[in-house]
């Protein structure tokens, strides 16, 4: 039966075609339709338009949005949100005046949360997932990645993409897994650093590959954590076995990685807080979205991603939230497309863009989500009744979301 939302107040990021990107100053353009409806088949959008034309339904289950606004959920492409145990005690610890790279040092940081989840049960793993997930949903979340990288061990990191996978078969949102068993080096391969990517090659790619556990590869490539030629290493070896890669880089330092990136065709490069004039110009022409994580930055007190730079050298843009115990320990969409327009100086326009059509891409999901568009998903939130798009960044602190549909469904 066909669900149909009328009297839409506003209906946010429609395209009657479907595009994979927004680059430059296509991001400031937000297509919507004013008095609008929505309509919905078979888990998926079969037409929108406005009220004025809206067709004939013989049976049809009615969802009156006066006053509301409607959007497509939000695309979240960078996640860490397979994890033991929280890390406040860190928090309380950059308080004090600790840097990241001194909690890490003296055994915080990623080995910290390694130790706790190789002490964790896969059963575990799951049930605290879900309820993240289940959570992040309800903030209008529709699409997400989610990485391994706490393991650090062949088999707490396939205990993490198992979990990954069993969340991919028992929810309905697109879920993206990503191996990342280089996002730090265990402290018993310290002083053997070349050893360990010897078992992230030698061992964990082919058992990743052939339980099919992943989609993409990523590489924490940052100075005290894995060199560019490190990083190129395992992105080539991880190619061969048909994964894509997605690397945080440029976090902390300039140091190359972007360029390497670029070259390996990599699908995004995500964090970005540092770039230079090379960064930049290595992505241009190029396919990888940057990926820009604006609450992470926030939580860590450090620089964020120059957005207008990016935007206005003619790049896209995408956000996402970086969940994560340590450095993010919040996956709520909202408040980063607030923080990005915030503290980035983004429009409003740019930042929705951002985290639904270029989230989409930067996940290789840009023909399922991220826009209202016929035979998309039909993923989408509907608003409290508010004045304007502008209003959800604007009233940072509150949630406007009134309902969130999954593939039509109600979560």
């Amino acid at each position: 039966m066909t669900t149909l939302l009328i009297n839409i107040k506003e209906l946010i990021q429609v395209r009657e075609k479907s595009v994979k990107k927004v680059s430059g100053n296509e991001m400031k353009e937000l297509p919507t339709l004013k008095n609008a409806f929505l309509a919905i088949e078979n888990e998926k959008i079969i037409d929108f338009g406005l009220m004025k034309d809206i067709p004939s339904y013989s049976a049809a289950i009615l969802i009156d949005c006066k006053g509301k606004m409607v959007f497509p959920t939000w695309c979240d492409s960078h996640t860490h949100i397979v994890y033991a145990g929280t890390r406040e005690q860190e928090f309380v610890d950059r308080i004090n005046g600790l840097t990241y790279e001194e909690i890490a040092k003296k055994g915080g940081g990623i080995l910290n949360s390694a130790k706790r989840l190789r002490e964790s049960s896969e059963e575990e793993l799951y049930e605290l997932t879900k309820v993240r997930l289940d959570e992040v949903m309800r903030l209008g979340t529709g699409a997400i990645e989610i990485k391994s990288g706490y393991g650090l061990t062949t088999d707490a990191e396939l205990k993490m993409l198992r979990v990954i996978k069993r969340l991919r078969d028992e929810f309905d949102l697109p879920i993206k897994a990503t191996f990342l068993g280089a996002h730090a080096f265990p402290q018993e391969f310290k002083e053997n650093q070349e050893a360990y990517i010897d078992v992230i090659i030698n061992e964990m790619l082919p058992k990743v590959a052939s339980e099919n556990l992943a989609e993409f590869v990523d590489v924490f490539c940052e100075t005290g954590y894995f060199t560019v030629k490190q990083t190129e290493r395992i992105i080539q070896a991880a190619k061969k076995v048909g994964l894509q890669p997605k690397v945080h880089v440029n976090q902390f330092t300039t140091i190359g990685g972007v360029e390497k990136c670029v070259t390996n065709n990599a699908l995004s490069v995500d964090h970005l807080e540092v770039l230079n004039d090379d960064d930049i110009k290595a992505l241009q022409g190029s396919e990888t979205m940057p990926v820009a994580l604006p609450s992470c930055s926030y939580f860590l007190s450090i620089p964020y991603t120059p957005a207008r730079q990016i935007i206005d050298n003619n790049l896209p843009l995408a956000l996402a939230s970086d969940y994560n115990p340590g450095s993010t320990p919040s996956g709520n969409m909202n408040f980063v497309v607030a923080t990005a327009c915030i503290k980035m100086k983004m429009t409003p326009e740019e930042a929705i863009n951002a985290a639904t059509i270029n989230g989409a891409y930067a996940m290789n999901l840009s023909d399922e989500v991220g826009s209202i568009t016929k035979g998309k998903k039909a993923n989408f939130f509907i608003t409290k009744e508010i004045s304007s798009y502008n209003f959800l960044p604007y009233n940072f602190g509150s949630s406007v979301i009134e309902s969130v549909y999954i593939n039509g469904k109600l979560v």
